[in-house]
């Protein structure tokens, strides 16, 4: 969205154009959201291409900016032809915008193959990994980032999560592909900082503010005033909620850091029933996928449920699986009862990042200690434009299979994006056949594993 000067109250004007002609003019204020806006259209055709221009105006001079043009479709209300990206995990561990390759190129990727809807599943931005001019790789070769202010250091004020985005922002694919795809936003730790918890003091140096329930709320803040996230649709206002895109698809987004127990008492052999939803969430969840009449659920996760993901050292534990093979226990009771109250409902499946590598994962009752569920299929991908890690260690507890996978390896670790391993996934949903195709893909556009399922 084109920007003025915040110190001026402003409004944003849309004029919204469809295949069949003009649409509607309407107006926002959007000053006291760091020069940010949302404009919600009702009423538009359902599974029609829109197109649409948005301009900044001052209120007191009526003066206006140059517009900005966009595009996207609507969600349909008949049967037919659906293709959705996912992805995660933007502008990390230090790989910054680099000119000299042309910027974040997975963008361009994704847009060149007109995916329907884009499902960020986290790591929309890197608030605690500061992106310094040059990198200098062990190889000899040399990154170069464009730079800001807002990346010089950690964020701890609004100003500098605000930033983190604007920062996202100055690359023109990036930008180019907001305008012309339909996101679903979820956070995950990086927003505020690695592997946050609700309640947690920090031990870190690089923080003069050590309290991160204080971080996390103006990360939220400006996580919200950023992303294309209607607070009054989420859960509670919150950032889990359910989408329904036609009589094929439903998609219900998950909130897996702001409900979560501490990671010292996930890895805790003593912890037999933690949570990373909460009561609330689980019972949405579990409420909502078996109310559901879609052909296709999918689960957007922001966390994996199988993958191993440590916490430092010392045992600690970042997502649901704990590491202990054998009977649930901690987070993964919660994941337990909820596998087991949707048993009978056909059609779910599980999309995730997180960690970096891309991976399909298959969980049966006939490899798994705990067999009250139904197989299901979970896809990983990222990242879209940071650090290659992986693979990690599986737990056993609910049988999963790693059927594919694409990492670096052990010695590479944090390998840049010039060595590949840049990852998004790729769904199709047929409108006549309703058979659903996955493709885990790296941001060249090559078909590195596909797989179709049966309604």
């Amino acid at each position: 969205m084109p920007r003025m000067s915040r110190r001026t109250m402003l409004h944003a004007t849309g004029i919204l154009t469809a295949a069949t002609g003009m649409g509607v003019l309407k107006k926002s204020p959007i000053a006291a959201a760091d020069g940010t806006g949302r404009m919600r259209m009702l009423g538009l055709d359902p599974g029609t291409k829109m197109y649409y221009r948005v301009h900044l105006e001052d209120a007191e001079t009526s003066l206006t900016s140059e517009p900005v043009l966009g595009s996207f479709t609507t969600a349909p209300t008949q049967p037919g032809n659906i293709r959705l990206h996912w992805s995660g995990d933007v502008v990390g561990q230090g790989w910054g915008i680099n000119p000299e390759l042309g910027g974040m190129t997975g963008f361009a990727t994704m847009a060149e193959r007109e995916p329907d809807l884009f499902i960020h599943s986290g790591d929309t931005c890197y608030a605690d990994g500061p992106v310094s001019d040059i990198v200098r790789l062990d190889d000899g070769r040399v990154w170069r980032n464009l730079t800001s202010p807002a990346k010089d250091k950690v964020a701890e004020t609004l100003a500098e999560f605000r930033g983190q985005y604007a920062y996202n922002l100055m690359d023109d694919n990036y930008r180019a592909f907001n305008a012309s795809v339909a996101q679903i936003v979820q956070w995950d730790d990086h927003e505020t900082l690695n592997n946050w918890y609700p309640g947690e003091v920090l031990d870190d140096k690089r923080y003069t503010l050590k309290s991160v329930d204080t971080l996390a709320e103006r990360a939220y803040r400006a996580f919200h005033e950023w992303q294309p996230l209607d607070e009054k649709m989420a859960v509670e206002g919150r950032v889990f909620r359910k989408i329904a895109y036609g009589p094929l698809l439903d998609i219900f987004v998950l909130d897996m850091r702001s409900f979560k127990d501490a990671n010292p008492r996930a890895g805790s052999k003593a912890d037999r029933d933690g949570h990373i939803l909460g009561a609330a969430q689980e019972k949405w969840l579990i409420e909502g996928l078996r109310s559901s009449t879609a052909t296709w659920k999918l689960v957007a996760a922001d966390l994996p449920l199988g993958i191993v993901v440590p916490d430092g050292k010392s045992g600690d534990q970042e997502a649901v699986a704990n590491g202990m093979p054998g009977a649930p226990s901690g987070r993964e009771s919660e994941l337990a009862r909820i596998l087991s109250a949707i048993k009978q409902v056909r059609g779910v499946v599980w999309l995730t990042a997180d960690v970096h590598y891309t991976a399909a994962h298959h969980y049966s009752p006939e490899r798994a200690t705990f067999q009250n569920f139904t197989p299901f299929w979970e896809f990983v991908s990222g990242p879209l434009h940071a650090g290659a890690f992986g693979p990690n260690k599986m737990d056993d507890t609910f049988g999963p299979e790693v059927v594919y996978v694409h990492a670096p390896g052990e010695e590479h670790q944090n390998t840049s994006p010039l060595d590949g391993f840049q990852h998004f996934g790729e769904v199709d949903i047929d409108g006549d056949s309703r058979e659903l195709t996955v493709r885990l893909m790296d941001t060249a556009g090559t078909v590195l594993w596909e797989k179709t399922l049966q309604p």
